[in-house]
């Protein structure tokens, strides 16, 4: 009867595995047809008339850095008297062929200032490459090199990619050629800071220096995207990768083949995330849109009527779900085009009617460094704010025509982002945007102003216009 039941459970232990076993994906038939196309990309850079007696290495010796940048020269020079005036730098990257003829793509970092750039095939074929043109906004370069016949990756949908999904990357992480690791996407349209402009797709396939401009796989064999960053405290891989989806690389890429620059369109606004609280109190149902902080002086969107305080909610037909969609909604647009788009301006949705020009891309506002000045005190109002009317030469200075200078922040202000030395031009309160001329004035309005509305404020700090959410008294969270 034991010996019955051993059999039994072996056999048991043996099916699950089995079952188990065709359960996990199998990537070698994708690597032995796409694994071809992906390509050993290494750069080198002549560093010139460096100081006599300095060391030309840009990391103390405990950094964590400073060891994986030794690894990626060929020599660590010795400082004193006989340091090297010009010296060698090296590094690694990867790439993936997309045409026959020898058009190849890679991040941006890593061909940028090389002196010479060598490509490895799989074959072992090397081949020195030019740069065709290099998009450091979205991290894209286009590189070439003579020869025909080559094997090429095929181009699938990033958009398709649902989060769960298998992945895989191949390239040259810290120089080991052709190494293939595999993980889930862990999520999608990631926006990370300065780059507004690529929704990266998130994954937690491993990815470390030498993997940058490889090509990220779906089980399909298609390439849905190019391996662009870490998040890292170490300098190699913890868990997070980014990549970029590779129809933006790809609109980027023939802009670069035709022209070997990429031109985009702005419409000289500065914008915001629209949160609950602000959406509360522009009297929008949905935190969907994006706020607009300022106007550039004669540009675009003002021409377009466009004013500060207003929330872009459609461009060109397309919602905006978040701030960061538009950036990238007016940099996809031709120069020079008309585009429609709708605002929300006083509780009422309005159509208007953009020239798109040709400039940098929209700024985000962020939140500048805290330098907070003495408390002062003076009396504060019912959202803890200490405030004077500003000079006549600070008027001048500032270029404003109004405004009022923060002096001290108690209470509820106290738990916002506000801070003394901040100038306020206009409260939002269900809807509507009123300029701030005069101390009476801004009480009053507060005054008028139901208890449990919600207040935003539209705040100059430095040279950037930014709004501020502050809850009436006695409504904060968690309590």
């Amino acid at each position: 009867m034991k010996h019955l039941f051993a059999v039994c459970f072996f056999s048991l232990i043996s099916f699950v595995a089995q079952a188990q076993g065709r359960l996990l994906p199998d990537f070698t038939d994708l690597v032995d047809k796409q694994g071809p196309a992906v390509v050993n990309i290494s750069t080198t850079q002549v560093i010139r008339n460096a100081a006599r007696g300095a060391t030309p290495f840009p990391f103390d010796d405990d950094d964590a850095m400073a060891e994986l940048f030794r690894r990626f020269t060929p020599q660590h020079p010795p400082s004193g008297q006989g340091a090297p005036r010009e010296f060698e730098s090296r590094s690694l990257g990867s790439g993936f062929i997309v045409s026959a003829d020898g058009y190849i793509l890679t991040n941006a970092h890593v061909v940028d200032s090389a002196d010479e750039i060598a490509v490895k095939l799989t074959d072992k074929r090397e081949f020195k490459a030019r740069v065709i043109g290099a998009d450091k906004r979205t991290d894209v370069a286009l590189i070439k090199i003579d020869a025909s016949g080559l094997p090429t990756v095929r181009l699938g949908d990033p958009n398709a990619l649902r989060v769960g999904e298998w992945v895989v990357a191949i390239g040259s992480p810290f120089g080991f050629e052709n190494s293939v690791t595999a993980g889930i996407v862990s999520a999608k349209g990631r926006s990370l800071p300065q780059e507004n402009l690529v929704p990266f797709i998130q994954t937690d396939v491993a990815i470390n220096p030498g993997n940058s401009g490889g090509p990220l796989f779906n089980m399909r064999g298609e390439v849905v995207g190019i391996n662009s960053q870490i998040y890292s405290r170490s300098g190699g891989f913890m868990g997070i990768s980014f990549a970029i989806p590779i129809d933006v690389a790809m609109e980027v890429q023939t802009q670069l083949k035709a022209t070997g620059k990429v031109s985009r369109g702005r419409i000289g606004v500065v914008i915001q995330e629209l949160t609950k609280d602000l959406a509360d109190s522009f009297g929008l149902a949905k935190a969907q849109g994006a706020a607009v902080n300022s106007v550039e002086r004669g540009g675009p969107a003002d021409k377009a009527g466009i004013e500060a305080g207003d929330v872009i909610l459609k461009f060109d037909g397309r919602p905006v779900l978040s701030s960061g969609d538009l950036p990238r909604m007016v940099s996809g647009v031709r120069p020079g085009t008309r585009v429609p788009l709708v605002i929300w301006r006083k509780g009422i949705a309005r159509e208007l009617t953009v020239l798109v020009g040709e400039s940098q891309d929209e700024r985000v506002a962020t939140r500048a460094s805290r330098n907070k000045a003495a408390p002062s005190e003076g009396a504060t109002n019912r959202l803890g704010l200490a405030v004077s009317e500003l000079t006549l030469e600070q008027r001048r200075e500032l270029k404003l025509n109004g405004g009022l200078l923060v002096e001290d922040v108690r209470g509820s202000g106290a738990r916002s982002d506000l801070r003394p030395g901040d100038v306020l031009l206009a409260v939002i309160t269900r809807g509507v945007v009123t300029e701030l001329k005069s101390v009476e004035q801004f009480n009053k309005l507060l005054a008028q102003t139901d208890r449990s509305a919600s207040v935003s404020l539209l705040v100059r700090r430095g040279d950037m216009q930014t709004f501020i959410n502050i809850k009436p008294p006695g409504e904060r969270k968690g309590e």
